[in-house]
């Protein structure tokens, strides 16, 4: 043990050598390998080939957002960052003819030079302002404001013949064929199921069943708390996968509504689930059994098979053995189910106080100086590729890549990769088909390198400077490297950067008051059912607000593990929001345990009153231990102390 903990890795180096693991996107790659690459064959055959490199690029961007998934989802996954990329490259593309205009009547001059290059540099950090502060309100989000950047450094610094509107034309046409190659191609899973309109929506429901069978195993174990947010992530998957924008407002066919009616039946074997692994004793075997064989019946899109004998020995095996019952009959009834997916709608005003919060504010003024700083460098420099700096510093500054150096030492050792492949291959292959065939082979190895940064920066580098040679530009590759490491020195520096008192750490801060809002309404709702036994509890209502809390958790906890890997002198700023996090789960689970309890008994016993008083008791002195101040909901401790 003594020689183990030794050698235990830092957080900041340990995290830029984990991967992601999981099968082989087999569909995903087929994508990547017809989307840029026949699109630049096409251009480049019609004598067009700067039109094929900005289409290749929107469809680079497009691919590496191409996740696992329902195909509605991709609709906004894809297409709405596509879109805000198309918008940058438009106003990229004017600001630099802008500036370039500005500096005429001085030409060959510093002065007018050194105008235009302020101007269009003010204007690039007004924007990554924007897109920052926007990139705060979520994962789509976050997408876009990506996008929107890197395409107006592309629009701003590279010499492409197109005016504005023709290259965000051949963006979006780029970034829409593989948006139309995921929405027609069939998965194995539609072979299966022999439906292959909604194979990613069932795969995610079936998700959602097998966790809760593992859940069921891990009660009374060590595992089980990791099993509960393995289900809960479940849970999100299913909620995006089916949630996902329509042409109507509900649910239009009968496979789409029973699939609706398998997740809903899914929520109160969840609930159940969760109640026993917060009690912590142990079930029989037998009880995983059922929610297995509910899932093969989703994946497969078959009627059930006999489900176990129950076992009603606790108020949650009981509520266990109901579900099951229900989840069947809803299964052979084929799903007469209404669309309400139990989610909260953001609206506009919510939207905007993210941006506009503490996370936001601190996020988007992080990518304005690392943006703006880039810009400006790069053009000192005068480099030919001078866009190549911003768009590289966009990439570095994004936290949901993982910790700041670990997404420095990725970047940089994937770019000397790449690029020293690129050196190699370009020297050996003819020209141009050898560079489209290799834009091809490395859109189809995008999606599995998205599992490690430097993977998917030494692919990207390959794609880029392949594109880069195929538009009529010389071998960049060396250059490629400078200025990354340019760009990673520039980051770090801002990364690092002193802001006031109390806005440090602002992501966190932000993640963690919206899931203390969540759990507290959560707990409201279950308060006010045990002050009226009489009156019938409203289930929706109450999944809903579980779902919320869960989900938020869960963020917040991502949000922390990935402040926590950080350097020391960042890491230090979100200290002991791990524990305020910890005690939030254990609050939402109670909750969860007396919603269960409240059901079959009418009200709440002693043990869970106690047992809340004292999380409220102990989340408040972790808050004050950790030094953040998060919202307590009026009335919370006055209806727990009434119940008890």
């Amino acid at each position: 043990m003594p020689r183990r903990a030794a050698l235990a890795l830092p957080p900041w180096l340990a995290h830029a050598l984990r991967a992601q693991r999981g099968p082989v996107p087999w569909n995903a790659m087929l994508r990547g390998a017809l989307a840029g690459g026949p699109l630049l064959l096409v251009a480049v055959l019609a004598g067009r080939p700067t039109v094929g490199v900005v289409a290749a690029l929107g469809a680079m961007l497009a691919g590496i957002n191409d996740r696992p998934g329902s195909r509605r989802v991709s609709i906004k996954r894809l297409g709405v960052p596509a879109l805000a990329g198309a918008v940058g490259l438009l106003v990229g593309t004017y600001a630099g003819e802008y500036a370039e205009i500005y500096a005429g009547p001085y030409e060959g001059t510093y002065a007018g030079q050194h105008v235009g290059a302020v101007a269009l540099t003010l204007l690039l950090t007004s924007l990554g302002l924007l897109a920052g502060g926007m990139s705060a309100v979520g994962p789509v989000a976050s997408g876009a404001g990506t996008q929107v950047l890197v395409a107006a450094a592309i629009g701003a610094g590279m010499p492409l013949p197109e005016t504005g509107w023709e290259r965000a034309l051949a963006y979006l046409a780029g970034a829409g064929w593989l948006l139309l190659l995921r929405l027609l191609l069939p998965t194995p899973a539609a072979f299966t199921a022999g439906d292959y309109r909604f194979d990613g929506e069932r795969d995610a429901v079936a998700a959602v069943y097998d966790a809760i069978a593992t859940l069921l195993d891990a009660v009374g174990t060590p595992q089980a708390t990791a099993r509960r947010a393995a289900l809960t992530a479940a849970l999100d998957h299913a909620q995006d996968a089916l949630a996902g924008p329509r042409l109507r407002r509900y649910a239009s066919s009968s496979a789409e509504r029973r699939l609706h009616a398998q997740y809903a039946a899914a929520l109160p074997l969840a609930e159940a689930a969760t109640a026993l692994a917060w009690a912590g004793d142990a079930v029989v075997g037998r009880a995983s059994e059922g929610p297995r064989r509910l899932a093969a019946a989703v994946r497969d899109n078959t009627v059930t098979r006999p489900l176990p004998a129950p076992s009603r020995s606790a108020p949650a095996l009981r509520a266990l053995d109901d579900a099951l019952l229900a989840a069947a009959e809803s299964f052979d009834r084929g799903g007469d189910a209404n669309d309400d997916l139990h989610t909260r709608r953001r609206s506009a005003a919510s939207v905007v106080r993210l941006a506009l919060g503490t996370g936001g504010r601190e996020y988007g003024l992080r990518v304005a100086l690392s943006f703006g700083a880039s810009a400006a460098v790069a053009q000192v420099l005068n480099h030919e590729h001078w866009y190549w700096l911003p768009a590289t510093a966009v990439f570095l500054v994004k936290p949901d890549l993982g910790p700041l150096v670990s997404r420095v030492l990725c970047r940089a050792a994937g770019t000397v990769l790449g690029a020293v492949v690129f050196a190699g291959l370009a020297a050996l292959l003819p020209r141009p088909e050898g560079l489209v065939a290799l834009v091809a082979v490395s859109g189809a190895l995008i999606p599995v390198a998205t599992r490690h940064f430097a993977a998917q920066t030494a692919v990207v580098t390959v794609l880029v400077l392949a594109l880069v040679m195929v538009g009529g530009e010389p071998q960049a590759s060396w250059s490629r490297i400078g200025e990354t490491l340019l760009a990673c020195a520039i980051v770090l520096i801002v990364g690092h950067l002193p802001i006031p008192k109390g806005q440090s750490g602002g992501g966190v801060r932000a993640r963690l008051t919206e899931a203390c809002a969540a759990a507290h309404a959560y707990l409201l709702h279950i308060l006010d059912e045990a002050h009226e036994p009489d009156l019938p509890g409203d289930r929706a209502a109450r999944w809903t607000l579980r779902r919320e809390a869960y989900r938020t958790l869960a963020q917040a906890r991502t949000t922390i593990a990935l402040s926590g890997a950080e350097l020391p002198a960042l890491a230090r700023h979100t200290e002991g929001t791990d524990e305020v996090a910890a005690v939030l789960e254990r609050l939402v689970d109670t909750t969860t345990a007396c919603a269960v309890d409240l059901d079959d008994a009418g009200c709440l016993t002693r043990r869970h009153t106690e047992q809340l008083t004292t999380l409220l008791d102990e989340l408040a002195r972790h808050q004050r231990q950790a030094g953040i101040s998060l919202p307590e909901v009026p009335g919370v401790r006055l209806r727990t102390d009434l119940t008890a």
